[in-house]
């Protein structure tokens, strides 16, 4: 079920709500965001006007032009306005009165069949709709986003007793396809998922760590690799989030939950040590104090730690434990260390697995809501079921057996059952096997392995049938570098198209790359063995096998994502059509490492400037030149646009779990239609005399862009190439004249010192050198 969204109400124009309202905007759809009026400033809508300002600031949008369709109000002038709302999404403080007040206003505002949602954290949903009508409570929902929400995807989608299953169906549709997010069904229970557990785990992992007498940075150090969490562990992690938040967040957790939850049992509220922090202010990164801090002394910056015994800060501690010594990344083995870390180790894993087996069926459904749920909200590496499965459940039973501590009922399932999950199965909260939903309109790698053999490929490549006759190109190397493996298999592609097949996608399921390029590696191999005719041999058949592919007779589609840069961008470049994620970064920075795009990269760039500029091939070879000098990734999919590295026709999807299913409907789309091949296009270039003009503009701000006398080496072979080398102004090409100057300049600056050490550095450090 998909229903259209044209327009959202936000009120709330604190981080969050201006973050949400930011992505809606985002999604393209217009939005009214409102807070409290302003009476004696400017503007009677400041709060809320500065709160847009801070999401351009901050990144919220993801391009600036996107702000225009957040329209800035206040709840006295311009409540009455829901009722032009499809979507009303409360985001106010975590005050149930305040809320109570707004939805009492709102029932008598809104139009029928408008969706009503609260974003709060711990606020159990009954609660909110307490003492309001049915017809309310109907269209009422929790859609509890996570912080900041154009990052984080998880969603957690709360429904009531009342509540229809057409709004909930509405309201996950919304959320999955126009916002992008990981929608999770939560019951209607204190902080739902992620809080309820993480919030626990932080809590245990605090005070157990002052129990058993260790230090900040070994407790952070404990808990960040073994258990796949970010390194910021757990002190790290409550100077992130804020000290501030205990007496608000775990506060209220401690007002809602029963009165024998085995959170009470680690009550950080009621802990001396965090009480003395928030009256000395020591409240985190964002008052820079907190359990670490920064000192500068003798000029030089210290970094320190709170001591957990007497309070005082002193400088930060190598970890010596010698159960991390002995165990590395094993979690089981680390918790059977006998020395404080492994103790510390097993009681926060038997006490984080215990607890989530002990309410996951008050919670959630199934163990792997709870899991992503997790692993999305708190960005771990495994969900705390995930970790019992690494473990062994049967030895985390008998362990807890062993110490007289109860086994709960669904660990004591998963031991029966060999585990929580299984293949592709997992557990429900009542111990039953269950599996994904066929139709949900995702599609992955991971899965089309399971399920049938891969039509060709190598160790770095591969071909797979993706159905309905569509082929699909996996690069699975590392970071998806295109090394000559990679580039075989890309020369293979049309003729196995050609045996029974009507499309390509090119694709991948790599959690950040579509590809950073070519690998630099093979590149640095032929300079430093000064082989230029097998460096020449390398750049042309990627430039032939990418022309291949743009030639084809059948339509070839891209699904970029996160990083395309380089040759990973030439190759989408090269594509009939593409449908990128919304987070796409791509670029062709390849003047940091003192080259230029040689697969392909200037040419297809300039084409696509010459078609969008009528011709003008001055405006198109200036805005080409543009883009490579700038080299910086996009940084979404609509920023890419303006540079021509998308098509304004491309589609952009802002779910990356539907990425390759859109692309492959795309690819059957231009199949079934009059798909004709790309034609040779022909355009007269600026010649010799505006490569030079070229190279003067940016020599004109050569100190303001920080570019060294080798930057200017490079701009001015990246201007021949644009402007067709040494002919006249005015001469015709095709993009084969264009491609054989890309050979000639990018190895004729691969032979310069220079360049290679620009190379050399990147491949070790992988940091540019401006040399």
């Amino acid at each position: 079920m998909h229903v259209e969204l044209s327009r959202a109400i936000v009120i709330g124009a604190g981080n969050m709500g201006a973050g949400i309202a930011a992505h809606l905007a985002n999604a393209g759809i217009s939005v009214l965001l409102l807070d409290r009026p302003m009476v004696d400033a400017r503007s009677r809508n400041e709060l809320a006007e500065q709160a847009v300002e801070r999401q351009l600031r901050g990144a919220g949008f993801m391009h600036p032009d996107r702000a225009q369709l957040v329209e800035s109000g206040n709840v006295e002038d311009d409540l009455a306005r829901v009722s032009e709302a499809d979507w009303i999404v409360e985001a106010v403080f975590e005050d149930l009165e305040i809320k109570r007040e707004l939805y009492a206003k709102l029932e008598r505002l809104r139009k029928p069949g408008s969706v009503v949602s609260s974003n709060t954290s711990t606020i159990p949903l009954a609660h909110l709709t307490e003492g309001l009508g049915d017809a309310f409570a109907r269209d009422f929902v929790v859609t509890h986003f996570f912080n900041p929400p154009r990052v984080m995807k998880l969603l957690e989608l709360v429904g009531g007793k009342k509540t229809s299953p057409d709004v909930i169906e509405r309201v996950a549709s919304w959320c999955d396809r126009l916002l992008g997010k990981t929608v999770i069904h939560c019951r209607d229970t204190p902080g739902f998922i992620a809080n309820r557990i993480g919030n626990y785990w932080m809590s245990v992992a605090a005070l157990e760590a002052k129990s058993l007498g260790l230090t900040v940075e070994e407790a952070d150090a404990v808990m960040g690799a073994p258990f796949g969490i970010p390194r910021t562990g757990i002190f790290g992690l409550f100077d992130y989030v804020g000290v501030n938040l205990v007496p608000l967040v775990w506060g209220s957790f401690m007002k809602s939950l029963s009165a024998d939850d085995a959170h009470r049992q680690h009550d950080v509220t009621r802990d001396p040590f965090i009480t003395r922090m928030l009256e000395l202010g020591r409240t985190g990164r964002a008052v820079g104090s907190g359990f670490y801090r920064t000192t500068e002394k003798g000029g030089k910056k210290i970094r320190e730690a709170l001591d957990l015994s007497s309070g005082e800060y002193r400088a930060v501690r190598a970890v010596q434990l010698a159960s991390l010594d002995a165990a590395g990344r094993d979690l089981r083995s680390l918790c059977e260390q006998p020395d404080r870390g492994g103790r510390y180790a097993w009681n926060v894993l038997s006490h984080l697995v215990s607890y989530t087996s002990e309410i996951g069926p008050e919670i959630a459904g199934d163990v792997a809501s709870i899991d992503v749920a997790l692993r999305l909200g708190y960005n771990w590496s495994f969900g705390p079921f995930e970790l019992a499965d690494r473990v062994g459940v049967a030895w985390l039973a008998e362990r807890l057996s062993a110490e007289s501590r109860p086994v709960p009922a669904l660990l004591k399932k998963a031991v029966e059952q060999g585990g929580f999950y299984s293949g592709e199965r997992w557990l429900s909260t009542t111990g039953q096997w269950m599996g994904a939903v066929a139709g949900s309109g995702a599609l992955a790698f991971s899965a089309i392995r399971r399920l049938a053999p891969r039509v060709a490929g190598n160790d770095s490549a591969s071909l797979w049938d993706i159905g309905e006759g569509v082929l699909a190109l996996e690069v699975h190397t590392k970071m998806n570098a295109c090394n000559e493996q990679v580039v075989d298999l890309i020369e293979a592609a049309p003729g196995h198209v050609s045996q029974g097949f009507r499309a390509l996608v090119i694709a991948n399921d790599h959690p950040r790359a579509f590809s950073v390029g070519a690998d630099i590696g093979s590149f640095v191999t032929y300079v430093k063995g000064r082989d230029w005719a097998g460096l020449v041999r390398f750049v042309e058949r990627g430039q032939s096998a990418l022309r291949a592919l743009r030639m084809a007779h059948f339509p070839v589609v891209g699904a970029p994502f996160g990083l395309a840069l380089g040759g990973g961008c030439e190759l989408q470049l090269c594509c009939d059509a593409s449908v990128a994620h919304a987070e796409l970064n791509a670029g062709l920075p390849e003047l940091k490492v003192g080259i230029l795009p040689g697969w392909g990269g200037c040419t297809r760039l300039l084409e696509r400037w010459i078609e969008r500029s009528g011709g003008d091939a001055h405006l198109a070879a200036s805005k080409v030149l543009e883009v490579l000098i700038d080299g910086t990734p996009s940084g979404s999919a609509l920023v890419a646009v303006d540079r021509g590295l998308l098509r304004r026709t491309d589609r952009i999807t802002m779910n990356r779990d539907r990425l390759l299913e859109d692309a492959r409907q795309l690819a059957l789309e231009l199949a079934d239609g009059d798909y004709r091949p790309a034609s040779v296009l022909h355009w007269s270039v600026l010649g010799a005399d505006g490569a030079a003009e070229l190279y003067a503009r940016v020599d004109e701000q050569r100190t303001n862009l920080g570019f060294s006398e080798h930057d200017m080496v490079v701009v001015r072979a990246i201007a021949e190439v644009l402007s067709g080398g040494d002919v006249a102004a005015g001469t015709a090409v095709t993009d084969m004249d264009i491609l054989a100057l890309e050979v000639d300049r990018m190895v004729a600056l691969a032979k310069t010192p220079k360049s290679l050490a620009r190379m050399e550095h990147m491949l070790q450090t992988g940091k540019p050198l401006r040399n």
